[in-house]
């Protein structure tokens, strides 16, 4: 007799759990052949909000983090990665593309992964700023994390999308949902596995899989989401996804390009989920030219 193949199914991840979709629901994933890979999970608008409160509820703590912290569980994320070679590997090129292809993405990956663990602390060196005013003050601008982002990750990306997409979001001291590519899912379910073992607390991101169309309403509308990036050029989503934000006035960024790419790297994205904080600070004139702070 001919063994039955028992395909797994990917689960998703939230607030550092495995759970299974609670809508029940799953779509089987296709090779170019036409053969089952594995089952995929279709995520439901509860799972999304589920997810939503577990990035909310790790944002404080994950932003009150050191700097320097954040970029040593970036690099440590980078280094558990890099330890899973053969997998990523594996589910890249079962999902339709070359041996060297795969290498060469997954290379790219881990590499950003490092690339942004060093702008951890020393982004807000560079965009804060100490401004010349006219009174008895101080006057302090520093970048601070927006809070939990929603991210719908590129749909023609495995892994160097999803990557690039989370990396400079948490390595901002922000915490995020994600959207996985529906059409090559299997590396997304694969690196919230690595997560959770590279000392990313719980709940700081959050990754889902399922469609786009489904989701994207959800993703733009929640009113505890404080900015959205949509990676792709679907015009009626993005149109949607910029309509929904004006409820509660949050920022919504498009990246639709090659996360291949050098030029797709950079802190400018860490800024995009970046809010900036002023400070007045007074200061006190003494007699004899000095000053109390």
């Amino acid at each position: 007799m001919a063994r039955l193949n028992i395909l797994k199914t990917y689960k998703i991840y939230i607030g550092g759990q495995f759970p299974r979709t609670e809508s029940g629901r799953y779509y089987p994933l296709l090779d170019k052949a036409g053969n089952t890979l594995a089952n995929i999970c279709l995520s439901s608008r509860k799972d999304f909000r589920n997810a939503v409160v577990a990035a909310r509820n790790a944002q404080g703590s994950w932003s009150a983090k050191p700097a320097f912290n954040r970029g040593q569980i970036l690099y440590r994320i980078a280094e558990m990665l890099e330890g899973r070679k053969s997998q990523f590997l594996e589910e890249l090129t079962v999902q339709g593309i070359t041996l060297k292809q795969a290498q060469a993405e997954f290379e790219i990956s881990v590499d950003r992964l490092v690339y942004y663990a060093g702008w951890c602390d020393k982004y807000q060196q560079i965009y804060g700023s100490v401004n010349p005013v006219a009174t008895s003050h101080f006057n302090f601008s520093v970048p601070e994390p927006t809070g939990v982002v929603g991210i719908i990750a590129p749909n023609n990306s495995s892994l160097i999308g999803l990557v690039s997409a989370i990396a400079p979001v948490i390595a901002g001291g922000n915490t995020c949902v994600v959207l996985a590519s529906e059409k090559f899912p299997l590396c997304s379910v694969t690196f919230s596995e690595v997560l959770n073992s590279s000392d990313v607390p719980g709940g700081v991101v959050n990754i889902l899989t399922g469609k786009s169309s489904e989701l994207v309403s959800h993703f733009s509308s929640h009113m505890d989401v404080n900015a959205m990036i949509y990676c792709g050029n679907n015009k009626e989503e993005i149109l949607l996804s910029e309509q929904n934000a004006t409820i509660n006035v949050k920022r919504v960024f498009v990246y639709n390009q090659n996360w291949m790419q050098e030029n797709a790297q950079g802190a400018h994205y860490i800024m995009d989920a970046q809010e900036i904080k002023t400070t007045w600070h007074p200061i006190e004139n003494i007699g004899g030219g000095g000053a109390k702070y």
